[in-house]
């Protein structure tokens, strides 16, 4: 149970001081709390004695009310001081949580749910900051307020009637050890599903859009509820052990309330103790009870607090498989592209995503890459971008394998349109100079002009201050498509990959940002994968995936006189375009 404080020492040492005091001062409240029924005993027995006087009560009560404001300060001050340094340990592994969430690359987060990643950091991590803050009080204080009550009980009041009485206290170790052991499984029971929770809570508020499209809300809800009643019932789990507790510390208190009654009248009758003592005696039983009552609740939180830590630290001793190489390069021109991938299979997977892919691009060359959905086009950007590393083969730049390229370098030379389209809760403005902060407004819309979408922002409600994302308007899929085209472009990159970039554009918007695309970009690398074979006629060297592999490749002209898929595709959308614009084609677009 008491192994969570043993996995935090890093952090008691580095609070060592505000600990100390904390600690300090809830010992001082223990001892303090231990004098009072001292005075009240003294009171009771100057009353049966008949010799109590206007004085010694008013000297007794200013002793209680000097005893009550210096606990008043000394609980001020461990107070501050142990729930300041808990919220700055959560904070502190909240940080470290979201940096190791940084670094991580993308087999981490094909493994771990984003609902269950919001878990720890939430949900976790305030069960770690209650063992930093109420665990130490309640862990504190009972012993302290235990030994205390005790020592007087022994040395003030009378030794063998402390024997006689706490005879039944020994049978709450064994109800602890025997319910930690089960309260620990349940408890990683509730945890993991609150984390089940969680994530159908943010699957759902993402997706609620599609829901509300498909009529599925009263499934969806059904679904929820499921979820929400099994947290429910895993929880009802650790309150039935936790409330074990409760029966066994009032037959424990029963029984030593009739043995203080039936051995302190004996001990009265004898001589030994005064009517006072008793009192007081009965006084240091009642401080007792909140030990006793703060066991369970110790264990409670401890186990808690012990499945939560397990939990982050799993999180936390997961490796990134795709690293940065210490020492790794970071000076390149980003000039030459040499890829020969051999064979990449998916973790996981029992086939290979992609094999035998060979092809080099030099400065000012742009590659096309067509193919069906699923043919490989992304898992080719993958790990061009590094997001996975190749199992056997090498990509280059520059001559430099991209295994040895530092990752942070590598990111910001090369640009990335990806086929969806994430744009966060800011405005288009912010959007778009994500990656270049310092972008005046210009800069912000030299880059909306190229990608077309600068006249579609002066008509937002609020221009280029309009919110969008999550919380903001909403954009239809090509104005958020062109906003993740100006973002990228506004990094200037030296090479720059676009899988189906436009997809959500029509031919006469994309052929616009492709030309102002070319007028713009002198120079660099680019490859283009799409399903529009207007889209990339033009570029020097177009292969065709199909189930992962190149199963044409050449120019425009080339590939067309194969008369093979490329052909077929092209005539067929040339077909499609006759139709539409119902006239005539004159072989351009």
């Amino acid at each position: 149970m008491f192994a969570i404080f043993k996995k935090l020492a890093w952090f008691f040492k580095l609070r060592w001081k505000a600990y100390s005091i904390a600690v300090g001062g809830l010992v001082a409240c223990s001892i303090l709390s231990a004098i009072i029924p001292l005075v009240i005993g003294n009171t009771v027995d100057l009353m049966a004695t008949g010799t109590l006087t206007w004085v010694s009560l008013r000297n007794n009560a200013l002793i209680l009310l000097v005893i009550g404001l210096v606990m008043y300060g000394l609980r001020y001050m461990w107070r501050s001081n142990l729930f300041t340094s808990s919220t700055l340990l959560e904070s502190l592994m909240r940080n470290r949580l979201f940096d190791h969430f940084t670094k991580m690359d993308q087999q981490f987060y094909n493994k771990y749910r984003t609902g269950d990643l919001m878990a720890h950091a939430t949900n976790d991590l305030n069960a770690i900051k209650f063992v930093a803050g109420g665990g130490i009080i309640t862990l504190t204080d009972s012993i302290s307020i235990t030994i205390v009550t005790l020592f007087s009980m022994f040395f003030i009041i009378d030794w063998q009637l402390t024997l006689l009485t706490i005879i039944p206290f020994p049978l709450l170790i064994f109800v602890s050890r025997y319910l930690g052991k089960m309260m620990n499984e349940t408890f990683r029971g509730s945890l993991k599903a609150f984390s089940s929770m969680n994530d159908r809570v943010q699957e759902s508020v993402a997706g609620m859009q599609v829901i509300k499209g498909f009529g599925e809300e009263e499934d969806d809800y059904r679904d929820f509820t499921e979820a929400t009643d099994n947290v429910v019932e895993s929880n009802r789990k650790v309150n039935l052990i936790n409330s074990a507790y409760t029966p066994t510390i009032e037959m424990i208190t029963g029984l030593t309330s009739v043995l203080t009654i039936i051995f302190g009248a004996y001990f009265i009758s004898q001589g030994r103790i005064s009517i006072g003592d008793l009192m007081a005696y009965f006084s240091y039983l009642g401080n007792l009870t909140w030990p006793l009552l703060a066991a369970g609740r110790l264990m409670n939180t401890m186990e808690r607090g012990n499945v939560a830590y397990d939990r982050i630290d799993d999180l936390l001793s997961q490796e990134a498989k795709v690293q940065t190489p210490v020492g790794g390069t970071d000076q390149l021109p980003f000039k030459h592209l040499d890829v020969n991938i051999e064979s990449f299979t998916y973790p996981g997977a029992s086939s290979p995503a992609l094999k035998n892919i060979q092809f080099k691009l030099e400065d000012g060359q742009t590659l096309g890459i067509v193919g069906k959905t699923g043919s490989g086009k992304t898992t080719l950007f993958n790990l061009l971008l590094r997001y996975f590393d190749v199992d056997q083969g090498e990509i280059k730049y520059d001559g430099e394998n991209v295994k040895d390229v530092d990752l942070t370098y590598l990111h910001d030379h090369v640009g990335y349109i990806s086929q969806t389209n994430l744009l966060f809760s800011t405005s288009v403005r912010d959007n778009v100079s994500f990656g270049r902060p310092e972008m005046d407004q210009d800069g912000v819309e030299h880059y909306t002009k190229l990608a077309s979408i600068h006249d579609d922002i002066l008509e937002f409600t609020e221009g280029y201050d309009t919110e969008v994302g999550e919380r903001g308007v909403s954009l239809s899929g090509g104005q958020k498509q062109r906003i993740s085209i100006a973002r990228t472009l506004a990094m200037e990159p030296d090479i720059l990959y676009m899988d189906d970039a436009m997809s959500a554009v029509d031919a006469k918007t994309e052929q616009t940002i492709l030309t102002n695309f070319k007028a713009e970009r002198q120079g660099g690398i680019s490859l283009i994968a799409t399903h529009r074979i207007s889209s990339i006629m033009h570029a020097d060297l177009i292969i065709v995936l199909e189930d992962g592999q190149i199963s044409e490749r050449g120019n425009h002209e080339s590939l067309l006189a194969e008369n093979g898929w490329y052909a077929n595709m092209y005539n067929q959308q040339q077909l499609e375009q006759k139709i539409t614009e119902g006239g005539e084609l004159d072989g351009t677009i």
